[in-house]
């Protein structure tokens, strides 16, 4: 895989794709509507970060791209890329327990903050995606 030319797409499984972390200088994209939702990406080498009608949905840093990322109010399923490892923040349900998967490993269960913030750490090879699931539980 590689990244993302037009910094945020939809695929043919209906999934979404975004982030371009080789970009020198942060660049964004605002407007992209998906499913009836208009989500506007920040980019570039240090961070990306996702938003869904003005509100957060995902983060790196360092910048990733996301391949095939798909969410419901039950899981979030990724594929995250980039050169280093980068700490990734999801927001989800307040205050709820997460089954966290790593390549298909079951790496333990994380409780989101008042916020709803979960945060983890991937760690990431360049050319290498590591696929990632977030299970409600």
């Amino acid at each position: 895989m590689a990244v993302i030319d037009e910094l945020i797409r939809e695929e043919e499984t209906g999934a979404l794709s975004f982030g371009n972390y080789a970009l020198a200088a942060k660049t964004k994209k605002d407007g992209f509507n998906y499913n009836g939702d208009i989500y506007k990406i920040k980019t570039f080498r240090e961070i990306t970060k996702l938003e869904k009608n003005g509100t957060f949905v995902y983060e790196s840093v360092p910048g990733t791209v996301v391949h095939n990322f798909r969410a419901t109010d039950k899981e979030v399923i990724l594929d995250v890329e980039g050169t280093e490892d980068s700490q990734v923040t999801l927001e989800l349900e307040a205050e709820k327990d997460y089954k966290i998967h790593i390549d298909n490993i079951y790496v333990g269960k994380m409780k989101t903050n008042l916020g709803g913030k979960l945060n983890l750490s991937v760690e990431l090879e360049p050319g290498k995606q590591v696929n990632v699931k977030i299970e409600k539980m």
